[in-house]
């Protein structure tokens, strides 16, 4: 197995680790509903999914079996 010939120091790691950062997630208004939601994401709404202020999918509506 390989090991480290020196010990990586406290400060050494540190910088390396400064470029992993949390960021926050983009929250969007849409803009038939009001509702918030991730940007460039699908959302459900009242029994319907919308997608940029329209509607995808209505699930109230039934769906016919032939």
């Amino acid at each position: 197995m390989a090991h480290p010939k020196r010990k990586i120091s406290k400060q050494r790691r540190d910088k390396r680790r400064t470029h992993y950062k949390a960021t926050a997630s983009q929250i969007a208004v849409d803009p038939t509903t009001g509702e918030a939601h991730l940007s460039h994401r699908a959302h459900w709404f009242e029994g319907k999914l919308y997608y940029r202020g329209q509607v995808i999918i209505d699930a109230e509506e039934e769906v016919v079996e032939e």
